[in-house]
Protein backbone atom coordinates (compact mmCIF):
# COMPACT_ATOMS: atom_id res chain seq x y z
CA UNK A 1 0.00 0.00 0.00
CA UNK A 2 0.89 3.48 -0.66
CA UNK A 3 2.82 5.88 2.13
CA UNK A 4 -0.17 8.50 1.42
CA UNK A 5 -3.20 6.41 1.65
CA UNK A 6 -1.59 4.87 5.10
CA UNK A 7 -1.50 8.67 6.09
CA UNK A 8 -4.93 9.53 5.14
CA UNK A 9 -6.33 6.12 6.56
CA UNK A 10 -4.46 7.06 9.83
CA UNK A 11 -4.82 10.38 9.86
CA UNK A 12 -0.92 11.31 9.72
CA UNK A 13 0.06 14.79 9.13
CA UNK A 14 3.74 15.53 7.47
CA UNK A 15 6.22 14.83 5.23
CA UNK A 16 9.39 14.10 7.25
CA UNK A 17 11.98 11.76 5.61
CA UNK A 18 12.05 10.00 9.24
CA UNK A 19 8.73 9.76 9.64
CA UNK A 20 7.72 8.27 6.03
CA UNK A 21 11.07 5.85 6.93
CA UNK A 22 9.35 4.51 10.43
CA UNK A 23 5.82 3.84 8.10
CA UNK A 24 7.54 2.24 5.99
CA UNK A 25 9.17 -0.17 8.53
CA UNK A 26 6.00 -0.62 9.93
CA UNK A 27 4.63 -1.94 6.68
CA UNK A 28 7.44 -4.14 5.99
CA UNK A 29 7.55 -5.70 9.55
CA UNK A 30 3.73 -6.11 9.61
CA UNK A 31 3.22 -9.44 7.71
CA UNK A 32 5.54 -11.36 10.19
CA UNK A 33 4.78 -12.33 13.41
CA UNK A 34 8.23 -10.52 15.19
CA UNK A 35 8.16 -7.96 18.61
CA UNK A 36 8.23 -4.59 17.48
CA UNK A 37 9.83 -2.17 20.03
CA UNK A 38 8.16 1.83 19.21
CA UNK A 39 10.46 4.76 21.00
CA UNK A 40 9.79 8.49 20.88
CA UNK A 41 9.45 11.30 23.29
CA UNK A 42 5.90 11.31 24.70
CA UNK A 43 3.15 13.33 22.22
CA UNK A 44 4.97 12.40 19.24
CA UNK A 45 1.88 9.45 18.41
CA UNK A 46 3.58 6.04 19.07
CA UNK A 47 0.29 5.12 19.48
CA UNK A 48 -0.44 5.23 15.45
CA UNK A 49 2.30 2.46 14.38
CA UNK A 50 1.25 -0.28 16.08
CA UNK A 51 -2.55 -0.05 14.48
CA UNK A 52 -0.82 0.05 11.13
CA UNK A 53 1.38 -3.01 11.96
CA UNK A 54 -1.73 -4.92 13.31
CA UNK A 55 -4.12 -4.17 10.10
CA UNK A 56 -1.53 -4.96 7.47
CA UNK A 57 -0.71 -8.63 9.60
CA UNK A 58 -2.55 -11.80 9.26
CA UNK A 59 -4.13 -10.30 12.76
CA UNK A 60 -6.43 -7.79 11.24
CA UNK A 61 -9.29 -9.88 11.78
CA UNK A 62 -8.24 -10.88 15.39
CA UNK A 63 -8.30 -8.52 18.58
CA UNK A 64 -6.27 -5.27 19.22
CA UNK A 65 -6.15 -4.61 22.37
CA UNK A 66 -3.66 -1.32 23.94
CA UNK A 67 -2.53 -1.54 27.50
CA UNK A 68 -0.57 1.76 29.21
CA UNK A 69 1.60 -0.38 31.75
CA UNK A 70 2.07 2.85 33.48
CA UNK A 71 -1.79 3.54 34.43
CA UNK A 72 -1.90 -0.37 35.97
CA UNK A 73 -1.20 -0.62 39.41
CA UNK A 74 1.70 -2.66 40.24
CA UNK A 75 -0.18 -5.26 42.43
CA UNK A 76 -2.85 -5.72 39.89
CA UNK A 77 -0.83 -5.38 36.94
CA UNK A 78 -0.18 -9.64 36.54
CA UNK A 79 -3.83 -10.42 37.11
CA UNK A 80 -4.90 -7.69 34.00
CA UNK A 81 -2.16 -9.24 31.53
CA UNK A 82 -2.49 -13.05 32.73
CA UNK A 83 -5.34 -13.47 34.71
CA UNK A 84 -6.31 -15.07 38.03
CA UNK A 85 -8.00 -18.00 39.77
CA UNK A 86 -10.92 -17.32 42.05
CA UNK A 87 -9.76 -16.69 45.61
CA UNK A 88 -6.35 -16.00 44.43
CA UNK A 89 -6.30 -12.55 46.64
CA UNK A 90 -8.56 -10.46 48.47
CA UNK A 91 -11.29 -9.18 46.03
CA UNK A 92 -10.49 -12.31 43.47
CA UNK A 93 -14.19 -13.03 43.25
CA UNK A 94 -14.75 -15.01 40.65
CA UNK A 95 -12.08 -16.27 37.69
CA UNK A 96 -10.75 -13.74 35.11
CA UNK A 97 -9.33 -13.80 31.79
CA UNK A 98 -5.77 -11.60 31.33
CA UNK A 99 -5.23 -10.02 28.24
CA UNK A 100 -3.03 -12.69 26.73
CA UNK A 101 -5.64 -14.65 26.71
CA UNK A 102 -7.93 -12.62 25.80
CA UNK A 103 -5.98 -11.31 22.81
CA UNK A 104 -5.24 -14.86 21.57
CA UNK A 105 -4.87 -14.72 17.69
CA UNK A 106 -4.85 -11.03 18.11
CA UNK A 107 -2.46 -8.04 18.92
CA UNK A 108 -1.49 -6.36 21.74
CA UNK A 109 -0.03 -3.25 22.13
CA UNK A 110 1.57 -2.72 25.75
CA UNK A 111 2.83 0.83 26.07
CA UNK A 112 5.10 2.57 28.14
CA UNK A 113 6.52 -0.67 28.52
CA UNK A 114 9.67 0.43 31.01
CA UNK A 115 6.93 0.93 33.96
CA UNK A 116 6.54 -2.63 34.43
CA UNK A 117 7.74 -4.15 37.52
CA UNK A 118 10.73 -6.95 37.01
CA UNK A 119 8.48 -9.74 38.20
CA UNK A 120 6.22 -9.04 35.34
CA UNK A 121 8.75 -8.57 33.00
CA UNK A 122 9.75 -12.45 33.91
CA UNK A 123 6.04 -13.47 32.65
CA UNK A 124 6.60 -11.46 29.59
CA UNK A 125 9.50 -12.74 28.75
CA UNK A 126 8.31 -16.49 29.17
CA UNK A 127 5.09 -15.47 27.15
CA UNK A 128 7.35 -14.28 24.23
CA UNK A 129 9.67 -17.11 23.90
CA UNK A 130 6.95 -20.10 24.69
CA UNK A 131 4.16 -18.36 24.42
CA UNK A 132 3.15 -19.92 27.37
CA UNK A 133 1.47 -18.63 30.76
CA UNK A 134 0.11 -18.86 34.00
CA UNK A 135 -2.91 -17.06 35.84
CA UNK A 136 -2.30 -15.57 39.33
CA UNK A 137 -3.01 -18.39 41.83
CA UNK A 138 -3.00 -21.10 39.48
CA UNK A 139 -0.64 -24.06 38.69
CA UNK A 140 -2.79 -24.89 34.97
CA UNK A 141 -0.17 -23.71 32.13
CA UNK A 142 -2.00 -22.35 29.29
CA UNK A 143 -1.13 -21.58 26.08
CA UNK A 144 -1.26 -18.24 23.87
CA UNK A 145 -0.85 -16.68 20.36
CA UNK A 146 -0.11 -13.38 20.76
CA UNK A 147 1.86 -10.98 18.98
CA UNK A 148 3.04 -7.86 20.84
CA UNK A 149 4.26 -4.45 20.12
CA UNK A 150 6.06 -2.03 22.78
CA UNK A 151 6.36 1.21 23.18
CA UNK A 152 8.33 3.33 25.61
CA UNK A 153 9.22 7.07 25.68
CA UNK A 154 12.42 6.79 27.51
CA UNK A 155 15.85 4.66 27.08
CA UNK A 156 15.29 1.21 28.42
CA UNK A 157 19.27 0.60 27.98
CA UNK A 158 20.02 3.51 31.06
CA UNK A 159 16.87 1.60 32.50
CA UNK A 160 18.51 -1.94 32.01
CA UNK A 161 22.21 -0.42 33.21
CA UNK A 162 19.85 0.71 36.67
CA UNK A 163 18.66 -2.33 37.02
CA UNK A 164 15.23 -1.66 36.40
CA UNK A 165 14.65 -3.21 33.13
CA UNK A 166 16.18 -6.71 32.18
CA UNK A 167 18.24 -7.08 29.53
CA UNK A 168 17.44 -10.15 27.66
CA UNK A 169 13.46 -8.90 27.71
CA UNK A 170 14.47 -5.84 25.93
CA UNK A 171 16.25 -7.76 23.11
CA UNK A 172 13.84 -9.62 22.95
CA UNK A 173 11.17 -6.75 22.37
CA UNK A 174 13.10 -4.97 20.27
CA UNK A 175 13.77 -7.28 17.53
CA UNK A 176 12.31 -4.82 14.92
CA UNK A 177 12.58 -1.13 16.20
CA UNK A 178 10.58 1.79 15.07
CA UNK A 179 12.33 5.19 15.64
CA UNK A 180 9.40 8.64 15.72
CA UNK A 181 10.85 11.58 15.57
CA UNK A 182 10.05 14.37 17.82
CA UNK A 183 8.30 17.46 16.09
CA UNK A 184 11.42 19.45 16.41
CA UNK A 185 13.13 17.51 13.83
CA UNK A 186 10.28 17.25 11.53
CA UNK A 187 10.48 20.78 9.64
CA UNK A 188 7.73 22.26 8.32
CA UNK A 189 5.50 19.76 9.34
CA UNK A 190 5.05 21.87 11.90
CA UNK A 191 3.41 24.26 10.32
CA UNK A 192 1.33 21.77 8.13
CA UNK A 193 0.05 20.24 11.82
CA UNK A 194 -0.82 23.52 12.71
CA UNK A 195 -3.16 24.11 9.66
CA UNK A 196 -4.82 20.59 10.42
CA UNK A 197 -5.68 21.58 14.02
CA UNK A 198 -6.65 24.47 13.56
CA UNK A 199 -9.11 23.83 10.61
CA UNK A 200 -10.13 20.89 12.61
CA UNK A 201 -11.33 23.42 15.91
CA UNK A 202 -12.45 25.53 13.41
CA UNK A 203 -15.09 23.36 12.07
CA UNK A 204 -15.74 22.20 15.67
CA UNK A 205 -16.58 25.16 17.03
CA UNK A 206 -18.12 26.87 14.51
CA UNK A 207 -15.84 29.86 14.13
CA UNK A 208 -13.35 30.96 10.96
CA UNK A 209 -10.11 28.83 10.84
CA UNK A 210 -6.96 30.95 12.44
CA UNK A 211 -3.46 31.80 10.85
CA UNK A 212 -0.36 32.70 11.25
CA UNK A 213 1.80 35.38 9.86
CA UNK A 214 5.24 35.32 9.18
CA UNK A 215 6.95 36.12 12.25
CA UNK A 216 4.68 33.89 14.00
CA UNK A 217 5.58 31.24 11.51
CA UNK A 218 8.91 31.56 12.72
CA UNK A 219 8.37 31.39 16.20
CA UNK A 220 6.54 27.68 15.35
CA UNK A 221 9.09 26.51 13.56
CA UNK A 222 12.20 27.57 16.38
CA UNK A 223 9.99 26.50 19.15
CA UNK A 224 11.74 22.94 20.76
CA UNK A 225 7.96 21.86 21.33
CA UNK A 226 9.10 19.75 23.96
CA UNK A 227 5.43 17.96 23.86
CA UNK A 228 5.27 17.34 20.68
CA UNK A 229 2.23 16.99 18.64
CA UNK A 230 0.11 16.84 21.41
CA UNK A 231 1.92 20.05 22.69
CA UNK A 232 1.10 21.95 19.32
CA UNK A 233 -2.48 20.79 19.05
CA UNK A 234 -3.10 21.70 22.89
CA UNK A 235 -1.99 25.64 21.89
CA UNK A 236 -3.62 25.82 18.66
CA UNK A 237 -7.03 25.16 20.15
CA UNK A 238 -6.50 27.64 23.10
CA UNK A 239 -5.80 30.38 20.53
CA UNK A 240 -8.70 29.50 18.00
CA UNK A 241 -10.77 29.65 21.52
CA UNK A 242 -9.13 32.97 23.15
CA UNK A 243 -8.32 35.09 20.21
CA UNK A 244 -11.15 37.00 18.37
CA UNK A 245 -8.86 37.88 15.46
CA UNK A 246 -8.30 35.26 13.36
CA UNK A 247 -4.55 36.39 11.90
CA UNK A 248 -2.07 35.71 14.49
CA UNK A 249 1.04 37.56 15.32
CA UNK A 250 4.14 37.16 16.70
CA UNK A 251 2.61 39.40 19.72
CA UNK A 252 0.12 37.43 20.23
CA UNK A 253 1.67 33.82 19.65
CA UNK A 254 4.35 35.09 22.45
CA UNK A 255 1.18 34.74 24.77
CA UNK A 256 0.61 30.65 24.58
CA UNK A 257 4.61 28.99 23.64
CA UNK A 258 5.87 28.67 27.30
CA UNK A 259 9.48 27.91 27.94
CA UNK A 260 10.22 24.58 27.62
CA UNK A 261 12.55 24.31 30.57
CA UNK A 262 10.45 27.04 33.63
CA UNK A 263 7.09 26.10 31.68
CA UNK A 264 6.55 30.15 31.91
CA UNK A 265 4.79 32.61 29.80
CA UNK A 266 5.81 33.76 27.19
CA UNK A 267 8.53 31.99 26.14
CA UNK A 268 11.90 32.07 24.52
CA UNK A 269 11.46 29.98 21.91
CA UNK A 270 14.75 27.54 21.47
CA UNK A 271 17.99 27.18 23.32
CA UNK A 272 19.68 29.12 20.04
CA UNK A 273 17.51 32.19 20.44
CA UNK A 274 17.36 32.23 24.15
CA UNK A 275 21.41 32.20 24.14
CA UNK A 276 20.58 35.04 21.25
CA UNK A 277 18.42 37.14 23.45
CA UNK A 278 20.89 36.66 26.20
CA UNK A 279 23.83 38.65 24.18
CA UNK A 280 21.66 40.88 23.09
CA UNK A 281 20.54 42.02 26.80
CA UNK A 282 24.16 41.27 27.90
CA UNK A 283 25.49 43.77 25.29
CA UNK A 284 22.49 46.34 26.50
CA UNK A 285 23.14 45.96 30.00
CA UNK A 286 26.82 46.43 29.43
CA UNK A 287 26.45 50.35 27.94
CA UNK A 288 24.00 50.65 30.72
CA UNK A 289 26.64 49.95 33.34
CA UNK A 290 29.14 51.72 31.45
CA UNK A 291 27.29 55.42 31.82
CA UNK A 292 26.38 54.36 34.95
CA UNK A 293 29.54 54.20 35.77
CA UNK A 294 30.85 57.29 34.12
CA UNK A 295 27.81 59.34 35.63
CA UNK A 296 29.00 57.76 39.47
CA UNK A 297 32.57 59.04 38.68
CA UNK A 298 31.95 62.50 37.77
CA UNK A 299 29.42 62.48 40.95
CA UNK A 300 32.40 61.07 43.19
CA UNK A 301 34.40 63.71 41.75
CA UNK A 302 31.94 66.52 42.73
CA UNK A 303 31.56 65.24 46.41
CA UNK A 304 34.99 65.09 47.03
CA UNK A 305 35.57 68.74 46.28
CA UNK A 306 32.78 69.77 48.31
CA UNK A 307 33.69 67.92 51.45
CA UNK A 308 37.66 68.33 50.03
CA UNK A 309 38.63 65.20 51.03
CA UNK A 310 40.74 62.97 49.93
CA UNK A 311 39.60 60.68 47.25
CA UNK A 312 40.96 57.67 48.54
CA UNK A 313 39.57 57.98 51.50
CA UNK A 314 36.31 57.26 49.93
CA UNK A 315 35.46 53.44 49.40
CA UNK A 316 34.40 52.37 46.03
CA UNK A 317 35.57 50.14 43.28
CA UNK A 318 37.96 50.73 40.38
CA UNK A 319 37.13 50.15 36.79
CA UNK A 320 38.74 47.09 36.83
CA UNK A 321 36.54 45.84 39.51
CA UNK A 322 33.74 46.65 38.32
CA UNK A 323 33.97 45.39 35.16
CA UNK A 324 34.70 42.17 36.42
CA UNK A 325 31.83 42.19 38.65
CA UNK A 326 29.66 42.56 35.46
CA UNK A 327 31.59 40.09 33.77
CA UNK A 328 30.68 37.23 36.23
CA UNK A 329 26.96 37.91 35.39
CA UNK A 330 26.52 39.84 39.51
CA UNK A 331 24.57 43.60 38.90
CA UNK A 332 26.11 46.43 40.30
CA UNK A 333 22.39 47.20 42.59
CA UNK A 334 22.67 43.35 44.01
CA UNK A 335 26.15 43.80 45.56
CA UNK A 336 26.07 44.14 49.50
CA UNK A 337 28.30 47.29 48.94
CA UNK A 338 27.36 49.58 46.74
CA UNK A 339 30.18 50.84 44.16
CA UNK A 340 30.19 54.48 44.89
CA UNK A 341 28.03 55.47 48.40
CA UNK A 342 28.60 59.23 48.97
CA UNK A 343 27.39 59.27 52.50
CA UNK A 344 29.96 56.79 53.52
CA UNK A 345 32.93 58.77 54.43
CA UNK A 346 36.27 57.99 57.12
CA UNK A 347 37.05 60.00 59.11
CA UNK A 348 39.51 59.76 61.89
CA UNK A 349 39.25 55.88 61.69
CA UNK A 350 35.08 56.28 62.17
CA UNK A 351 32.68 56.20 59.70
CA UNK A 352 29.54 58.52 59.82
CA UNK A 353 26.56 59.48 57.72
CA UNK A 354 26.69 62.86 55.59
CA UNK A 355 23.86 64.74 54.19
CA UNK A 356 24.22 63.64 50.81
CA UNK A 357 20.50 63.41 49.68
CA UNK A 358 20.87 65.27 46.14
CA UNK A 359 23.78 63.12 45.11
CA UNK A 360 22.21 59.79 46.01
CA UNK A 361 18.84 61.04 43.82
CA UNK A 362 21.17 61.79 41.07
CA UNK A 363 22.40 58.39 41.15
CA UNK A 364 20.60 56.21 38.59
CA UNK A 365 19.73 52.19 39.32
CA UNK A 366 20.92 50.08 36.54
CA UNK A 367 16.88 49.79 35.59
CA UNK A 368 16.48 53.27 35.15
CA UNK A 369 19.97 53.86 33.34
CA UNK A 370 18.24 50.78 30.90
CA UNK A 371 14.78 52.40 30.46
CA UNK A 372 16.19 56.03 29.96
CA UNK A 373 18.43 54.22 27.12
CA UNK A 374 15.43 52.56 25.69
CA UNK A 375 13.26 56.00 25.62
CA UNK A 376 16.33 58.39 24.42
CA UNK A 377 16.00 55.75 21.23
CA UNK A 378 12.69 55.07 20.24
CA UNK A 379 12.64 59.10 20.83
CA UNK A 380 15.37 59.98 18.60
CA UNK A 381 13.83 57.25 16.11
CA UNK A 382 10.20 58.58 16.37
CA UNK A 383 9.38 55.52 17.57
CA UNK A 384 10.33 53.25 15.60
CA UNK A 385 11.28 49.97 17.18
CA UNK A 386 13.20 48.37 14.37
CA UNK A 387 15.38 51.61 14.07
CA UNK A 388 15.58 51.89 17.78
CA UNK A 389 17.04 47.95 18.30
CA UNK A 390 19.35 48.41 15.89
CA UNK A 391 21.23 51.86 17.45
CA UNK A 392 20.95 49.74 20.44
CA UNK A 393 22.08 46.22 19.79
CA UNK A 394 19.86 44.33 20.44
CA UNK A 395 17.07 42.30 18.52
CA UNK A 396 13.70 43.73 17.83
CA UNK A 397 11.91 41.06 19.89
CA UNK A 398 13.83 42.21 22.87
CA UNK A 399 13.32 45.30 22.29
CA UNK A 400 9.41 44.81 22.75
CA UNK A 401 9.76 42.39 25.70
CA UNK A 402 11.49 45.51 27.56
CA UNK A 403 8.84 48.10 26.52
CA UNK A 404 6.28 45.95 27.91
CA UNK A 405 8.84 44.83 30.89
CA UNK A 406 9.09 49.04 31.79
CA UNK A 407 5.86 50.14 30.84
CA UNK A 408 7.07 52.52 27.68
CA UNK A 409 4.36 54.45 26.33
CA UNK A 410 4.94 54.88 22.66
CA UNK A 411 3.79 57.53 20.64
Amino acid sequence: MDIQEIKQRFSIIGNAPGLNRAIEVALQVAPTDLSVLVSGESGVGKETFPQIIHHHSPRKHGKYIAINCGAIPEGTIDSELFGHEKGSFTGALNDRKGYFEVTDGGTLFLDEIGELPVSTQVRLLRVLETGEFIRVGSSQVQKTNVRVIAATNFDLTHAIREGKFREDLYYRLNTVPIKVLPLRDRGTDVLLLFRKFANDFAERYKMPSIRLNEDAQKIFMGYRWPGNVRQLKNITEQISIIETERDITAEKLIHYIPNEETGLLPALYSKESDARAFENERTMMLNALIGLKKELDELKEKFNQLVKIDPSSVHTEDEEGFMQLYSEGVSAHQQEEPLFNPGYVKTGGRAHIQDTEEFVEESLSIEQKEMELIMKALERHSGKRKLAAEELGISERTLYRKIKEYNIAQK
